[in-house]
């Protein structure tokens, strides 16, 4: 199925804006991944995802039709490897660990930008916000008066 250049445009924006909406959070907590990284992540799973499923289009067909052609394979590999920057965002020093929820926020962007790369705005829109949300839990629990559950 052929896809509108105008549409993988759109994707992309989207993909960096909402990383960039992500980053932008970390960067005011002063956290090491802020701004710039999130964008990045978020534009370059939505890219991976984008050559995934529109790439290869002239492989579908005959005499290719039966070679083990699987666009989920890069979206997986978008998991690991993004894994793998988010670990090295953690630190631990003495009993304390600190960079889990850069790293989480991360892994989010990855998921995000792999989202807006096939297209699926909605669900995306949804888990942005409740990510931004996810990362000012804190900030309202306290205001609530949980101390208790902030971390």
């Amino acid at each position: 199925m052929p896809i509108d250049e105008k549409e993988i445009a759109l994707r992309l924006f989207l993909a960096f804006l909402i990383g960039a909406i992500i980053g932008t959070e970390r960067r005011f907590r002063h956290k090491p991944a802020g701004l710039r990284t999130h964008a990045l992540v978020g534009l370059g799973a939505a890219l991976f995802t984008i050559v995934s499923m529109y790439g290869f289009l002239e492989f579908d067909g005959p005499p290719y039709f039966r070679t083990n052609m699987d666009p989920s394979r890069i979206a997986a590999q978008i998991v690991v490897g993004v894994g793998f920057i988010g670990g090295g965002l953690i630190f631990k020093d003495e009993n304390k660990v600190s960079g889990l929820t850069t790293a989480a926020s991360i892994w989010l962007t990855a998921a995000l930008g792999t989202g807006i790369g096939t297209g699926m705005y909605l669900p995306v829109f949804v888990a942005a916000i409740l990510a931004f949300v996810a990362l000012r839990l804190n900030r309202i629990m306290q205001k609530l008066g949980f101390d208790e559950f902030v971390d």
